[in-house]
């Protein structure tokens, strides 16, 4: 679905990111965790198209996206949930799920099977939801678009982790259910390797381990030590 190779990415004269190698598939959750700094929102952002690399090539399905904007990223199947949530406060929920580009298709009832609490909230303003409302609703408006591809930036952000347990199992049912690649960032790391099939881990811009989800679960140090530069993860990218 989604490919990163050699992507070297930043701002001005300085990159964020450098020689990223990273890979998506359909109905696959991909997990991108690191320290705070590390160029975990700026990769989701070259991947939306509002970053240019500087070096490297982004493909979606196969094809080469250097040339597309933002918007026709997002037409060909892209869907950016940012930090900071996106939605319009003002706007009603139901107002939010008839947003969309110009001829196309946005389907409010895949919104409300996989986020039922939002039908009885459809005539509310978006500036009275509560925060995991408000989280909720962000994530919706673009499972309504049905992307092919979804990334998410930091859902956890500003909510009790609580009600982040009950948001992100809802994304990776989506996931299977539709075959619908995703790339996560996220603070909480035991939550989201629950839900994650692989992981990957930046630091300094750089990719220092790639492993199945499930080996993090049940090796929590070699995580760690990744986060710290230690020999471990080291050793695992020789092999």
């Amino acid at each position: 679905m989604l490919s990163l190779e050699k992507v070297s990415a930043g701002y001005g004269q300085s990159d964020v990111i450098r020689d990223i190698d990273l890979e998506v598939r359909p109905g696959e959750i991909v997990t991108l965790l690191g320290p705070n700094g590390a160029g975990k929102t700026t990769t989701l952002r070259v991947i939306s198209g509002h970053v240019k690399q500087s070096r490297g090539t982004v493909r979606l399905k196969g094809h080469d996206l250097a040339h597309l904007s933002p918007t026709q990223r997002a037409r060909a199947g892209i869907a950016h949930v940012p930090e900071g949530r996106g939605i319009f406060f003002g706007l009603t929920v139901a107002e939010h799920l008839r947003l969309g580009y110009r001829g196309e298709t946005i389907d409010p009832k895949v919104v409300y099977t996989y986020f039922p609490a939002l039908r009885e909230l459809r005539d509310r303003p978006a500036g009275l939801l509560s925060g995991g409302e408000q989280q909720m609703l962000a994530v919706a408006r673009n499972l309504a678009r049905s992307p092919e591809l979804l990334l998410l930036d930091e859902l956890s952000l500003g909510l009790a982790p609580l009600l982040v347990e009950g948001l992100l199992p809802v994304v990776r049912d989506y996931s299977r259910e539709r075959n619908c690649g995703v790339l996560l960032v996220e603070q909480h790391v035991p939550l989201a390797l629950e839900v994650a099939d692989h992981c990957y881990v930046l630091s300094h811009g750089d990719v220092v381990l790639h492993e199945p989800a499930e080996r993090l679960r049940d090796d929590p140090e070699l995580l760690v030590e990744s986060y710290l530069g230690g020999s471990a993860a080291k050793e695992t990218l020789a092999t």
